[in-house]
């Protein structure tokens, strides 16, 4: 064989590998297509759609027209949930104090566990002279001496709670001046049954933790939120920053124990709405709430553990009896199933075992190559969604944009909370990590149904 048939013959390998490559990993990154068709496109279209939607209403003079002002004022309670805030409290008390909303607003202040809270009750304390200086502003501190959790403390302000609409807020959050004055526009559809309020990261720029927070934030609540709202599909009122009818919320029973209180009564208001089908849940984009998020990977992941064990529990613990049509409707159970259920508890194991079993099975070059057509697919979807939300949601471009800038590294966070979300998932599964949760004594977890 002369030196230009070796040549030929190289070149004809390498071309046939590189082929076998392409094709290799071609088949490896279809393989996971039927997940990103079954729920990541489905879920995008509705939201996308939903978003153009908002568009659209905007300038209108509905309740959805951020330039739109109530036509009455009705009285508003605030329930501020406190634990061990300290001076933290004193922002969120100052931000409400100052609100641009002529009506009563009554601050409702739960202090839980005063007794070792001192601090904390001192701080809400010293807010009661200012709001003593301004008409149609209250301030009620209440101090629950042993700690009784969350829910305990959301009950006992509702039990004081004398307004038409009655918010639940916690204890280091502060808001926008106009946060008041755009909900109760919202509410002035007599269909609107609750509504969250937008949350965005208060302490974005700490980190690249709360940088990527920031992003999930805008992407999942501000965009997400706002499409799924446009089709009464809201998935959930953050326990953060929710607005209910302060009737409705006590024909309902109010929270309830154990723990992802927010979710819970979520599930609750939908069966309702299955009994007065022409209510709905409502988000409010310009309803602005700020919040802290973990500044660290170690305190991010504790947080996530907790939150993605809870949906477990939640979902296939205490109301899996209830998620059907005859209580929810066919929309709200199969919206639920395949977006509450299957994405939030199925797909991790099905993702975290996929790359197990292929970094295990193929060559490394493969594997890798995989993982870098996967991680572009999502990029592009992540991206085409974002813009869609910049074009039809945002108020605040200069803010947003500076969030987006992250999106390269978005694919890869969302990977890693999803590989989180089995771990938290086992763990709830095993341990019945909900009954170890910091949001409750474990003495008033004992007292509930165990489900």
């Amino acid at each position: 064989m002369n030196e230009l048939d070796l040549f030929i013959s190289q070149v004809l390998w390498e071309l046939h590998s590189t082929v076998e490559w392409m094709l290799h990993s071609f088949k490896g990154t279809v393989s996971l297509l039927p997940l990103l068709i079954l729920f990541e496109l489905p879920l995008a279209a509705i939201v996308i759609t939903g978003m153009v939607g908002h568009l659209r209403n905007r300038g209108r003079g509905g309740p959805h027209d951020a330039d739109a002002m109530p036509q009455r004022y009705p009285s508003v309670s605030c329930l501020v949930l406190c634990y061990s805030e300290g001076e933290g409290v004193a922002e969120s008390a100052q931000t409400l104090l100052h609100q641009e909303y002529p009506g009563h607003v009554e601050v409702i202040m739960v202090i839980d566990g005063a007794t070792a809270n001192q601090a904390t009750l001192l701080a809400a304390r010293r807010q009661a002279a200012a709001f003593r200086r301004l008409p149609n502003r209250t301030l009620r501190v209440i101090p629950k001496w042993q700690r009784g959790g969350r829910v305990s403390s959301l009950n006992t302000g509702l039990g004081f709670a004398t307004g038409e609409l009655v918010y639940a807020l916690d204890g280091d959050t502060g808001f926008a001046p106009d946060m008041i004055t755009r909900s109760v526009v919202v509410f002035e559809d007599p269909d609107v049954l609750a509504a969250a309020g937008n949350l965005r990261i208060r302490n974005r720029t700490k980190s690249l933790v709360t940088r990527l927070q920031s992003l999930e934030y805008l992407l999942s609540i501000e965009y997400g939120r706002t499409g799924l709202a446009r089709w009464n599909l809201i998935n959930n009122i953050s326990g953060a920053f929710g607005i209910f009818r302060t009737d409705i919320v006590r024909q309902v029973g109010g929270w309830d124990t154990h723990t992802a209180e927010d979710l819970d009564l979520t599930l609750r208001l939908k069966q309702y709405q299955r009994r007065h089908p022409h209510m709905r849940l409502a988000f409010i984009p310009d309803a602005i709430g700020y919040t802290d998020g973990p500044e660290t990977v170690r305190s991010l992941a504790s947080q996530r553990m907790r939150w993605e064990g809870d949906l477990y529990f939640v979902y296939l613990r205490k109301h899996w009896r209830g998620i059907r049509p005859r209580l929810m409707g066919w929309a709200g159970t199969l919206f639920t199933l395949t977006y509450g259920l299957v994405q939030s508890v199925a797909l991790p194991f099905v993702i975290g075992g996929y790359v197990v079993w292929w970094y295990a099975t193929q060559p490394p070059v493969y594997a890798v190559t995989i993982s870098v057509l996967l991680y572009l697919i999502y990029l592009v979807l992540c991206s085409w969604y974002a813009l869609v939300g910049f074009l039809c949601v945002s108020r605040d471009p200069r803010s947003t944009l500076r969030d987006m800038a992250w999106l390269p590294v978005i694919p890869l966070y969302q990977l890693a909370l999803r590989l989180l979300a089995l771990v938290a998932i086992l763990n709830e599964i095993l341990r019945r990590s909900h009954e170890e949760t910091s949001m409750a004594p474990w003495w008033v977890l004992r007292r509930g149904n165990r489900f």
